[in-house]
């Protein structure tokens, strides 16, 4: 069964940085700057935190998944901003 989580990253080192985001970017849709939604299997979950351990330092760095749920069967997603209106992240992320 495949799950719908929020990925979402505070990464210290701008190296790093690009280097989750990178990893990110072919598991999930891209929300907001360091903020991922991802469809993801136990499996592909398993393979996608090893992945992204290889790239942090464990006493730095944090990456977060909160599980929303099954991905089948849920309603539209629906997004609500305050402040400045959400948009689609299609395009590229740099970090300076």
């Amino acid at each position: 069964m495949r799950n719908t989580w929020i990925v979402t990253y505070d990464i210290c080192d701008t190296k790093r940085l690009r280097r989750v985001f990178k990893t990110c970017k072919g598991r999930g849709m891209h929300l907001q700057y360091s903020v991922f939604e991802c469809d993801l299997d136990q499996q592909e979950k398993a393979d996608f935190e090893a992945s992204l351990h290889k790239e942090i330092n464990d006493d730095e760095d944090q990456i977060l998944f909160i599980d929303l749920g099954p991905a089948e069967g849920r309603g539209n997603r629906v997004i609500h901003a305050i402040g400045l209106p959400y948009y689609s992240m299609d395009a590229p992320c740099y970090a300076l």
